[in-house]
């Protein structure tokens, strides 16, 4: 990599004050490097800050889950569902693992996925969120996904088209019974009149059969190919939907889609007996597909599930920035529960149709600015900031959130708080990374900065376990909270949060 990138650096852990050597990453990583931006790299990558000619960079999970360059190893590997249901998919040596990183993938997505309902009415954006999110701390209410909808949708139209699968009438050249013909084309009587005999009795033979056009009913026809592709994806996709939300089996909506699940199995069936094949994810539309009602309406669902699938794959590889736009909102609603909290300000929020190296929104920054009304302290989430807005001591930290404190009326900023976002696929030890980043900020406060900080904050994914770890020194403190996108490690994880935020705030913070 020399000549690419000058003193390249992979950093394990973002708040290590002193990173290991790793000569390859794994799943007890984040997959970032610093380096001094010299020319292209010849790997995919996407910048988080950059500090003058100093870049701090995220690479993506690669999709075999290990790649040659940069060094990647043991990553786990997402099922592609598209590929599955068309018999190509790939057997996991460890499915457990894999369906629950893919689980808690998908509960992470739904979190996010919520706000883009919630910009329906700017107004009340964030109280929207803050009643999904607490939907979403009962495990009885399972997370809304396309497959979802679909079976609430797309059944009724799947039970018109069992009783009136569509038909053609196939020609065919075939030895018929010379009382039965009917028809002949050119082929035909080119052949008849290369036979034996005088007359079509002698032509005929012994067997008194002649090459003629016969017509067959088939079923096998591009609508019904669609048709037939769609449910076994459907079928796929719902399956998977239920084995993710076991501990709500006894729900309405989980009753729904085990409903959809069984009847796409048992359409698809029956078509492949009627001798239906499945067709490619790309194919052209014919008149039946485009006028057709019901078959237009699956036509349409299949072309959603195949670009969530598609989308879902591209998100998979930068679920680290999904995870960051998790936390983000997390902490955003973590200040609102402050008793004497009030919003003065919010950015502007566009959601992205197509994400943006797996980021689902844009803002400005501040994202967000409260005034804590008992303490007159003025308080700014900062998310991803760019350009200019960052400074060599947030840089070094290497924290691409942040909270920055004033006194109202202030000018100055009196703290700026980091909140490192790690997506890692392990669970760690939080009292040891608690340690190293409390280590990392007592080695900047001796330097005498002109922007203190004294206070840190690492989120990362719980993976079913929440936890919480604190470490305190003269001048600030270091936590750690683990919390998931559903059930109680939200819960717990919310209420973490929501301490750790009124902490700073505090005069006995220290």
């Amino acid at each position: 990599m020399a000549g690419i990138y000058s003193l390249m650096e992979f950093l394990p852990k973002p708040w290590n004050l002193f990173n290991d050597r790793i000569d390859e990453f794994n799943p007890e990583h984040c997959l970032l490097f610093k380096a001094n931006c010299q020319s292209k790299q010849s790997f995919d990558y996407s910048t988080l800050l950059k500090y003058n000619d100093s870049h701090l960079c995220l690479i993506p999970y690669p999709k075999s889950g290990r790649s040659k360059m940069p060094p990647i190893k043991g990553m786990p590997q997402k099922p592609r569902t598209a590929s599955v249901y068309r018999g190509k998919g790939q057997k996991s040596t460890d499915s457990q693992t894999v369906d629950n990183n893919l689980n808690d993938f998908h509960n992470v997505l739904a979190r996010v996925d919520e706000l883009r309902v919630a910009l329906d009415d700017p107004a009340n954006l964030w109280a929207h969120l803050q009643c999904s999110w607490d939907r979403a701390e009962q495990l009885s209410n399972p997370r809304m996904a396309e497959i979802v909808r679909q079976a609430e949708i797309v059944k009724t139209f799947l039970v018109d088209l069992r009783m009136r699968v569509r038909r053609v009438l196939r020609r065919s050249r075939e030895l018929t019974p010379l009382q039965r013909v009917q028809e002949m084309d050119r082929a035909s009587m080119l052949w008849l009149v290369k036979q034996p005999g005088r007359t079509n009795s002698e032509r005929a033979g012994s067997t008194q059969r002649v090459l003629a056009i016969s017509r067959h009913e088939s079923f096998d026809t591009l609508e019904n190919r669609v048709l037939h592709s769609y449910l076994r994806l459907a079928y796929q996709l719902s399956k998977q939907w239920l084995q993710e939300n076991k501990s709500s089996e006894h729900g309405k909506r989980y009753g729904s889609v085990l409903s959809y699940c069984r009847y796409c199995r048992q359409f698809a069936d029956e078509l492949r007996s009627l001798g239906v094949r499945e067709t490619d994810p790309v194919q052209t539309t014919n008149y039946v597909l485009m006028h057709d009602r019901s078959y237009r309406a699956v036509n349409v669902a299949r072309t959603k599930l195949l670009r969530q699938e598609t989308a879902e794959e591209d998100l998979w590889c930068w679920q680290a920035q999904c995870w960051t736009d998790f936390c983000i909102l997390a902490i955003v609603l973590a200040l609102r529960k402050l008793n004497d909290a009030e919003m003065l300000y919010q950015s502007p929020l566009i959601w992205l149709e197509h994400s943006n190296d797996g980021m689902q929104f844009q803002h400005d920054n501040p994202l967000a600015v409260f005034w804590l009304k008992k303490s007159g302290l003025i308080v700014e989430v900062m998310g991803r900031p760019k350009g200019t807005n960052v400074s060599k001591q947030q840089f070094e930290v290497s924290a691409h959130v942040w909270l920055e404190v004033a006194k109202l009326g202030s000018s100055l900023v009196d703290q700026k708080i980091p909140v490192w976002t790690p997506h890692i696929f392990t669970s760690l030890n939080l009292a040891a990374e608690v340690d190293r980043a409390q280590q990392l900020l007592w080695e900047l406060s001796r330097q005498g900065l002109n922007e203190p900080i004294h206070t840190g904050l690492i989120l990362m994914p719980a993976h079913g376990k929440s936890g919480y770890d604190k470490k305190s020194n003269r001048n600030g403190f270091a936590s750690a909270i683990a919390m998931d996108a559903v059930g109680t490690t939200l819960k717990e994880g919310k209420t973490r949060l929501a301490e750790f935020v009124s902490s700073c705030f505090t005069q006995d913070s220290g």
